[in-house]
């Protein structure tokens, strides 16, 4: 069955607007607080506050430590590791417990973004809004939900074992990544619930330029993520060029053997990676709003192809700024949570270009 023969489905079609509505401001509110949960983790990454739990108790570990005795037993855990040994040796409880409260923080959030996703998919469900392969997909999203909690875990195992003081990059990379993907998903579905487009539906080419896009937005996310789990922003502060010139010898970005570790272990590989892909993805941005612009003169597609331009001119200058200053903490906080509500608009602007809306009771 098509899009639209979902769409204009008996069932669908009896359910009230205010039912879609309040589906729509449900996954809106669990899209808000993804973009916090990367907000707060990347704060939490960036005090250094990421490893000070070194436990995975998704229920007990909603409790703080409430006595000093049951801080102290954290604070012993925290000492046995790498991080504390090599790096914050003789930190006092006092910061311990500042880094340790990022850390809950972060976790807690995670906590609430999946009450706030459950409960209520339980009660659209329980009363029929939802239902059929709609319901199976929001289930399917709920589970991915979860399994973000573990892969977190994943991520922080392996800053805890010998030699590291801080989280692998790759792994840094998946967590943020996944994170972007079902923001992205409920983002999709949100959008699709809203009323029918009153204007045309663009030439194909702007479709499949947006979807592009969409890619290449997570990807330029995936290469950033690298930046920060190497700390590959510490170096090289200088723009347009870097160490002097715009494109580094081959020996400084490939120092490592194979060739292929320094893709994600090379500190000047992986900036210049990141840097090289804003330009394409700049220019991608830009042709696609002018040729938004002499397709669909004066429509709501053109106008939100100009602002996702806009938006991406916004970042790279934000991203300059950020290297240039050394990535200071607010800096660097713009310019991840800027990220992620981009790909947000770039989400949105592509899913309003097509035929159809979403369908809660097929």
């Amino acid at each position: 069955m098509t899009a639209q023969a979902l769409s204009s489905s008996p069932a669908f079609s009896a359910l009230p607007d205010r039912d879609r509505r309040a589906v729509r401001l449900w996954l809106m509110i669990v899209a808000a607080l993804i973009v916090l949960m990367v907000f707060v983790g990347g704060a939490t990454r960036l005090t250094g506050s990421g490893l000070s739990i070194t436990e995975w108790r998704p229920v007990t570990g909603a409790l703080l430590p409430m006595s000093e005795a049951s801080w102290m037993i954290e604070f012993d855990k925290y000492r046995a590791t790498p991080q504390y040994q090599l790096l914050n040796h003789g930190m006092s409880l006092g910061e311990f417990q500042f880094i340790y409260l990022w850390e809950w923080g972060h976790r807690q959030l995670g906590r609430l973004i999946g009450l706030v996703y459950v409960l209520p998919l339980l009660w659209f469900a329980v009363r029929g809004v939802v239902r059929g392969w709609f319901l199976v997909s929001l289930l399917f999203i709920g589970l991915l939900g979860g399994g973000q909690g573990g892969i977190g875990w994943i991520m922080v195992a392996s800053g805890l074992t010998p030699g590291m003081i801080a989280v692998a990059p790759i792994k840094l990379m998946l967590h943020l990544v996944a994170a972007c993907g079902l923001f992205v998903a409920v983002v999709w579905i949100a959008v699709g619930l809203r009323a029918p487009r009153a204007e045309a539906a663009p030439p194909d080419r702007l479709r499949v330029v947006g979807t592009v896009l969409i890619a290449a937005l997570l990807f330029q996310i995936a290469l950033g993520a690298l930046v920060a789990g190497l700390g590959a922003g510490q170096s090289f502060n200088t723009w347009p060029m870097m160490d002097g010139s715009l494109v580094p010898p081959v020996s400084m970005l490939l120092p490592e053997s194979p060739w292929w570790h320094n893709l994600a272990e090379s500190v000047a590989l992986v900036q210049f990676n990141h840097r090289s892909f804003a330009y394409v993805l700049l220019a991608l941005a830009i042709w696609h709003a002018l040729d938004a612009r002499q397709l669909v003169p004066g429509s709501k597609t053109a106008r939100m192809a100009v602002v996702l331009a806009g938006l991406v001119i916004l970042q790279a200058v934000i991203g300059i700024v950020t290297l240039l200053l050394v990535v200071p903490l607010w800096a660097a906080l713009l310019h991840q949570t800027m990220a992620v509500l981009m790909l947000g608009h770039a989400v949105s602007h592509r899913r309003m270009m097509s035929p159809a809306r979403v369908s809660m009771g097929a």
